[in-house]
């Protein structure tokens, strides 16, 4: 197998992977675990520091298996019963009483808050105390990074800085554009990308759960009932949209269910895979073609996605959705150019979407841009494609350029903006 290929693999092993949770807060919960590890005992008291974007997208959403919201039960959940071999999946065994203890250490005020000034979007420090010792743990630059490691203010481990990359830079150094992802995606050998399938397989799980239970806002659900009474119709474009959000919905109500996440996010993990799952159920896909379908849109979007930082006031679920798109028209048949229309017309459509956090409400932008999925690659299919307009380019790969353009230099102050509003 060509070395590129190889590459592909390895990059996409490493940021399509299961998650448990918002992957924010959990990286708070993973964090806490490991200090609570490092520190040999409960903790009688948390102190978590983390980046404004961190801070930002766990405001809102549940923590699964607690019922409740934000980064101090997520951490002090870690900390008290979650499993620091677990990765992403940290609270998958938390129980009831430790949600309780959890509780408890919140409410005698053990477990302080605060954001920190820090140039990494991904940043959680949790300083966790008990029986006269002190442990620490840095977690920065991805969810499950550990850069630090200290017992009593002695270092344990430390990790250099730029030893390591960082999610966002994991395309660095490598030959890759969209040509060549719909290259191997067609043609590398089935075997090496079966495992593609799992998402298939988790996030399906999910959507189904988001179907048949009340989770936030009910998306999914409130579409289904509308279909129920006459007022849409159950229809491909409706029924891609109806899935992919109630496993939104299922994800940002503390469903006890783990997503494959892409890029350190659930949501677009699910928005990179139930549309394509649908699409290739409409057309009577095989394994085989469902699996090169979704390495397309996952290792896609994970491309675009390097162009800019992993947590921003931009909704990543746009280009994901994009990515989606393109692996929508190979599943029906169109060619590589139109392919690329698809990307491009997604785009077009849906990147003015921000992101002010994660919550209940982000089932709906997942709908959204789910939407803009199917139009795109109908469109596309008809060899219709938005080109030369506003932000989007002639070609794709400069379009890709200008989102990445956009987001790193355009909508700083955007995110400042919205952090600010927040946090008032």
């Amino acid at each position: 197998m060509k070395a590129q290929w190889q590459q592909y693999i390895r990059i996409i092993n490493q940021v399509v992977k299961p998650a448990l949770g918002c992957t924010e807060p959990i990286a708070a919960a993973y964090a806490a675990a490991l200090a609570r590890a490092e520190l040999g005992c409960e903790p009688t008291s948390l102190e978590i520091l983390v980046s404004d974007n961190l801070y930002k997208n766990s405001m809102g959403v549940f923590v699964p298996g607690t019922g409740k919201i934000g980064l101090a039960i997520a951490a002090a959940s870690g900390a008290i019963g979650g499993n620091s071999d677990a990765g992403l999946e940290v609270l998958a065994n938390i129980e009831p009483h430790h949600v309780a203890a959890a509780q408890t250490l919140i409410d005698n005020g053990q477990v302080s808050v605060n954001r920190t000034v820090t140039d990494e979007f991904i940043y959680c420090s949790v300083k966790a105390y008990g029986q006269g010792n002190t442990a620490k743990v840095v977690v920065s630059g991805g969810h499950t990074m550990v850069v630090l490691k200290e017992f009593n203010d002695e270092v344990r481990f430390t990790l250099a800085q730029g030893s390591a990359p960082a999610t966002a830079a994991i395309c660095d150094g490598v030959d890759i554009s969209i040509d060549s992802i719909y290259e191997f995606a067609t043609q590398v050998p089935f075997e090496y990308i079966e495992f593609i399938l799992q998402a298939s397989v988790l996030n399906g799980i999910l959507s189904d759960e988001g179907m048949n239970n009340a989770y936030g806002l009910e998306v999914g659900r409130t579409m289904q009932k509308a279909m129920d009474d006459g007022l849409m119709s159950n229809d491909l474009i409706n029924r891609i949209v109806m899935k992919t959000a109630a496993a939104s919905d299922a994800r940002m109500g503390g469903a006890t269910l783990p997503a494959m996440s892409n890029f350190g996010s659930g949501n677009q993990g699910i928005a990179a895979t139930i549309p394509v799952v649908i699409t290739a159920k409409h057309y009577q896909a095989d394994d085989e073609t469902l699996a090169r379908a979704l390495i397309m849109s996952h290792l896609g979007a994970i491309y675009i996605k390097s162009h800019y930082p992993p947590l921003s006031a931009f909704c990543g679920n746009s280009v994901t959705s994009a990515a989606a798109a393109m692996a929508m028209v190979y599943l029906a048949g169109g060619s590589f150019e139109q392919s690329c229309f698809a990307i491009q017309n997604v785009i077009s459509d849906s990147s003015g979407m921000v992101c002010d956090g994660a919550k209940a409400s982000c089932a709906m932008k997942v709908s959204t841009s789910s939407c803009a999925a199917v139009r795109s690659f109908l469109m596309a299919l008809n060899s219709q494609v938005v080109q030369g307009q506003g932000i989007i380019a002639d070609n794709v790969e400069q379009t890709i350029k200008n989102v990445g353009l956009m987001v790193t230099a355009g909508m700083t102050a955007t995110d400042t903006t919205i952090i600010d509003i927040m946090s008032a």
